[in-house]
């Protein structure tokens, strides 16, 4: 048998060159995900996307609101409430300008006499009594007449009230003065234990002391201008005891 050549050994490959390797920044790495996420947003929305359209409904021009006209009778009303502040503020001045012109004075009252007929006790603490005063009106304006519309005088011992009586009204002109007789009767009237038993020792002594409590209301006239106001008097007196008991001493004092 022919023997074979041995085969020549095989040749060496020499590894293939490697390619050297740029680095990549994370800016590009994050731009292209961007891209390839857009690119298969696109591909998967392509094929089911269908365009429409929008249409709009023709716009209509904004009109303007005519002004309202207003109604007659608010005119009419506003008018009315405007002369009626005017006459208002013309009778406040005018009122205001004839009192600093006149300077009007406070009406009077006064008690020139009194009479104390009876004082007795049905039990400790129940009153009978008889007691006259005599009132006087003064009306000390010149230019200016009084009218008394309303009056109504109250008698009180230590500040308990025993009897009461109204005047009928009157009208006094300037200057004047007027005497009313006023007649207090108390029956059964009830009295405290202790204002009771003082009543009686006032008695006893010979002096009784009562106070008289006026409230009065009184009207001016100036011209076209009337004013009305409340008067309030009080009096403190000093009587001696029953069944003639006159009137020893007093003190009045009248305010607004």
């Amino acid at each position: 048998m022919l023997s074979l050549p041995p085969l020549p050994p095989p040749p060496q490959l020499s590894p293939p060159p490697r390619k050297q390797s740029k680095p990549i920044s994370l800016d590009q790495i994050v731009i292209s995900t961007k891209q390839t996420r857009n690119q298969n947003s696109i591909e998967t929305s392509a094929p089911n996307s269908v365009t429409t359209k929008l249409i709009r409904p023709p716009t209509t021009p904004l009109r303007q609101p005519q002004p309202k006209r207003t109604n007659p009778i608010i005119w009419f009303t506003a008018v009315l409430c405007l002369i009626f502040s005017l006459v208002l503020i013309f009778f406040g001045i005018a009122t205001l300008i004839i009192f600093l012109i006149i300077k009007p004075r406070t009406p009077i009252f006064d008690i020139p006499n009194a009479n104390l007929n009876l004082v007795y006790f049905d039990s400790p603490n129940y009153i009978n009594g008889d007691f006259t005063l005599l009132a006087n009106f003064t009306n000390p304006n010149k230019k200016i007449n009084v009218l008394f519309e309303s009056l109504d005088v109250e008698l009180f011992f230590s500040e308990r009230l025993i009897s009461a009586q109204s005047i009928e009204p009157f009208a006094q002109r300037r200057r004047e003065s007027k005497l009313q007789s006023v007649n207090f009767i108390s029956s059964l009237v009830f009295l405290p234990q202790d204002i009771g038993v003082k009543l009686q020792k006032q008695v006893q002594n010979n002096r009784v002391i009562y106070n008289v409590k006026g409230t009065f209301r009184v009207k001016i006239t100036i011209g076209l201008i009337h004013v009305s106001y409340w008067l309030h008097s009080r009096c403190q007196i000093e009587m001696t005891g029953p069944p003639t008991g006159v009137l020893v001493a007093r003190n009045c004092i009248t305010k607004r």
